[in-house]
């Protein structure tokens, strides 16, 4: 199982607009978000190991967080024509069976996930009331394998930063997880 780390998007970078259908067809935009004291874009994918890793822990984790007036979105970028498990009929199956409480939004066009500089599942980005990034990378230390309990301490502390108006860890590591499977042609510069 190889890994991929995340680029790190520089902090206060804005985030990028968006307009994506969910796992119910519906489209989802950044503006139906506006009233959130924070965002957190989770992007993901149905097949990755790390992903499948986290993914309990990560929607117990939204449930709290959202309870606090969190906005969460998972969007999963993945070329869908290599990789058929991540179709939006399966991402439906995936978000139902895994409980999501939060819309699972698919990329087409790798667009939002370019913007973003998304690199790997799973890969995380919190922007504060302003919708610019304050945290990106990991949800904690934890990989498959690894032995190291899920906590989701990293994401975490730079929620509570932004909703107790404390501050947000300056030390922020990568998230590790599989690569974005870009569409043949379509790889990012930073790929």
């Amino acid at each position: 199982m190889s890994a991929t780390a995340s680029t790190m998007l520089p902090l206060t970078t804005k985030a990028p607009d968006f307009h994506l259908p969910d796992t119910e067809g519906k489209t989802v935009s950044l503006s139906d978000l506006r009233d959130a004291r924070a965002l957190v874009v989770a992007f993901l994918c149905n097949h990755c190991p790390f992903v499948k890793h986290v993914i309990g822990d990560l929607v117990d984790l939204a449930k709290e967080y959202q309870d606090r007036g969190v906005a969460f979105v998972a969007i999963n970028s993945n070329d869908v024509a290599t990789y058929p498990d991540d179709r939006p009929e399966m991402m439906a199956k995936f978000a139902k069976q895994r409980g999501f409480t939060f819309p699972y939004l698919y990329d087409e066009t790798q667009e939002v996930a370019k913007a973003c500089r998304a690199a790997c599942t799973p890969d995380f980005f919190v922007f504060d009331e302003k919708r610019e990034l304050i945290y990106r990378g990991q949800m904690d230390d934890s990989r498959p394998g690894n032995g190291v309990p899920i906590t989701g301490a990293d994401l975490c502390v730079a929620l509570d930063g932004i909703l107790e108006g404390g501050p947000v860890p300056a030390n922020q590591k990568p998230s590790m997880g599989c690569n974005i499977k870009w569409k043949a042609g379509n790889e990012p510069d930073y790929f």
